[in-house]
């Protein structure tokens, strides 16, 4: 296997693709996917204009569908939802479509929306990633984070961290990890420093401090948890995500 983190999407190189692509937005976008799907959500599906998802979810009947939106961190006037995953409770998401966009982490997906593969990941479903990775073995394996308007932000790649000393560890000499990028080990890195810090990096970082701005320190505790919910977000078609099975 091997394994590149990107902190941006614009980092991913221009030319290929791989054969397993992971989008992570910890704070707060692909926690908000695990936790809508993990709810009972039919689907996520995601855009990162917001008039193309007004257009496109008012085809649903009203009741089968959910809108998100969110910029700056803020609720998106005219969704029902901002982007907070603590809104994502079986009694509003339950067999319901989610339509969301986000500033960041929708960007990154349609980035890597042409991989063989394409999942998201947050720290709240780190495992079931690793275990998917371990059982179907991609030769080829994104880890993307989202970032912030095009810049580096601490939780995506503390997360990406996570993913990685995780998926290490468990790997055999069967099926040993051949090349990583050095973003791969800066990832280790800080993920190692913060381990048992995960709610204070998150407050240190830039897009944390916005949320507290917005009275979003709930959203913070909750998505730097770890390995809380085993669910992993899968593409069905380009822009769609389901529960894998």
């Amino acid at each position: 296997m091997k394994l590149f983190v990107y902190h941006t999407p614009e980092q991913t190189p221009t030319d290929s693709v791989p054969d397993c692509a992971i989008a992570v937005d910890v704070l707060r976008a692909t926690t908000t996917m695990a936790t809508a799907l993990d709810a009972g959500a039919e689907a996520v599906q995601v855009f990162s204009d917001i008039d193309l998802l007004m257009q496109v979810s008012a085809e649903w009947p009203p009741e089968k569908r959910l809108r998100a939106g969110e910029r700056g961190g803020a609720k998106v006037e005219d969704c029902d939802l901002g982007n907070s995953p603590l809104d994502c409770t079986p009694a509003v998401v339950q067999g319901r479509r989610l339509f969301i966009s986000t500033t960041n982490g929708t960007r990154a997906l349609q980035r890597i929306q042409k991989a063989k593969v394409v999942l998201t990941a947050a720290l709240i479903n780190r495992q079931a990633l690793v275990q998917y990775l371990m059982t179907h073995q991609p030769e080829t394996v994104w880890i993307v984070g989202s970032g912030w308007q095009g810049s580096y932000s601490l939780e995506d790649t503390v997360c990406a961290g996570a993913i990685a000393q995780n998926l290490l560890a468990e790997l055999t000499w069967s099926a040993p990890i051949s090349e990583v990028n050095d973003e791969v080990h800066a990832a280790i890195a800080l993920y190692r420093q913060w381990q048992e810090q995960l709610l204070e990096l998150m407050q240190q970082a830039s897009h944390g401090k916005r949320l507290l701005g917005l009275n979003c320190y709930e959203d913070l505790k909750y998505c730097a948890q770890l390995d809380i919910l085993n669910v992993l977000p899968i593409q069905r078609e380009p822009g769609v995500l389901v529960k894998h099975q």
